[in-house]
């Protein structure tokens, strides 16, 4: 064990691995969503660990670092998620994008500018995401409904690439109008009297959303033009079962951050995004997909996470783990079962990760441990037995960074080997 002096200096060396060091490389800060990984470590584990000739995986697709530090790096690689959303934005930041696209981006996205501005003309198109005045003001929204009008009508007739260019700078144009706080979708909503704020005085709502999309859409035209020397492959599976989807002893190295078991609804982050591009049109679909997701807690799941038993009983082995649900569910019986449920699903994306690896192929998982009320949730060495269990050997955790204000909040690297 290391000591306590030697841990902090440990800490402090690797606290620029977060999403903040991703912004400044190329397509890495393309677009923020849910809470992702840096760049940097990917980079560290696949230079320590990767082995020529060995493909990748990364199962929780999320923001597709993985696949994009990969793709740069001329690695192959797979990604997977039961996310159609995600997958899209891992094929868009990993594309390779020719002169010719980049050319007709620019061109097209000068198009959308003049749309944003044409007040006076078609009704604009808005999806039907639920009290959506909250999310924008009037004029803003018919600004964003006219850019999106002028999208779709684009898109019919331009290559898959160029549209893919146009909607990554919409998501970036409707989340910095947004009345949320530090411009992310997962902050809450702006006070009403900090939204006159947003704008200076006397500019029209529509101009300012059309300054904001020229501007992304030339940052956007920069950063495609870099080498992609290896495009991944995303898949649409569920983590629970990779064997569904992927090609048993496959892959060599396995980088990846799975959902924390922290409440957190990916879902309901996403939900801006998603409505807008059409991979959700209800509610319903947005509780729906994340019941089927590792952790998922938003609309319909929660109340089936309240009922929730398992079909197929797979027991957590990690000692203590029954008191510890216990001692959560004494607080709320529905955080006891989330829990439950969330180291069940895990347990059987361990039984089938251990099938897709390759014989000395190697695992490393990202993952923070959790709190619930005054109970310690130690998900580093729950996976660190579940690994064990399953048959991988040589199994280690490396305290990575403090994750928030909280003192007993960490981020860990949880790495494994399956034997030759």
């Amino acid at each position: 064990m290391q000591s306590a002096e030697n841990e902090q200096t440990s800490l402090r060396r690797l606290d620029h691995l977060t999403f903040k060091g991703n912004l400044k490389h190329t397509r890495y800060g393309w677009l923020r969503l849910t809470p992702a990984y840096s760049v940097h470590l990917v980079a560290d584990l696949l230079e320590k660990k990767w082995r020529e000739g060995d493909v990748v995986l990364d199962p929780f697709c999320g923001t597709g670092t993985t696949a994009l530090v990969c793709a740069e790096r001329g690695i192959p690689c797979d990604t997977t998620d039961i996310n159609h959303f995600l997958l899209w934005l891992a094929r868009a930041k990993t594309a390779q994008y020719s002169a010719v696209h980049i050319a007709e981006f620019r061109d097209k996205a000068g198009i959308v500018t003049k749309a944003i501005r044409r007040s006076n003309g078609e009704g604009p198109w808005t999806p039907p995401l639920h009290q959506i005045e909250k999310w924008w003001s009037g004029d803003t929204l018919a600004a964003l409904g006219r850019a999106m009008g002028a999208i779709r009508r684009i898109e019919k007739a331009v290559p898959t690439a160029v549209s893919d260019l146009m909607k990554v700078a919409f998501c970036r144009t409707m989340i910095d109008h947004a009345n949320v706080s530090f411009g992310h979708q997962s902050m809450s909503f702006k006070k009403q009297d900090d939204r006159a704020l947003t704008l200076p005085l006397g500019t029209a709502d529509h101009d300012e959303v059309a300054l904001t999309w020229a501007r992304v859409a030339l940052q956007l035209a920069d950063s495609a033009g870099s080498e992609i020397r290896a495009v991944p492959t995303p898949i649409l599976c569920d983590a629970r079962d990779l064997r569904q989807r992927l090609d048993l002893d496959r892959y060599g190295c396995v980088i990846t951050s799975p959902p924390y078991p922290n409440r957190m609804s990916y879902i309901r982050e996403l939900r801006p995004y998603m409505y807008w591009l059409g991979y959700l049109n209800d509610g319903r679909e947005a509780g729906e997909l994340d019941w089927k997701a590792i952790g998922g807690t938003w609309g319909c799941a929660t109340s089936n996470v309240a009922k929730w038993t398992p079909e197929t009983p797979l027991e957590v082995p990690f000692g203590g783990f029954e008191k510890i649900t216990e001692n959560i569910s004494d607080r709320s019986g529905v955080l006891g079962r989330y829990v439950s449920k969330y180291f069940h699903d895990m347990m059987g994306h361990c039984e089938s990760l251990f099938a897709v690896v390759a014989p000395g192929g190697t695992v490393h998982y990202i993952v923070g441990n959790s709190k619930f009320y005054d109970v310690m949730l130690p998900v580093e060495r729950i996976f660190a037995a579940m690994f064990e269990a399953v048959g991988f050997h040589g199994v280690t955790v490396e305290t990575i960074r403090k994750r928030t204000s909280k003192k007993e909040l960490f981020e860990f690297v949880v790495s494994a080997q399956k034997p030759g």
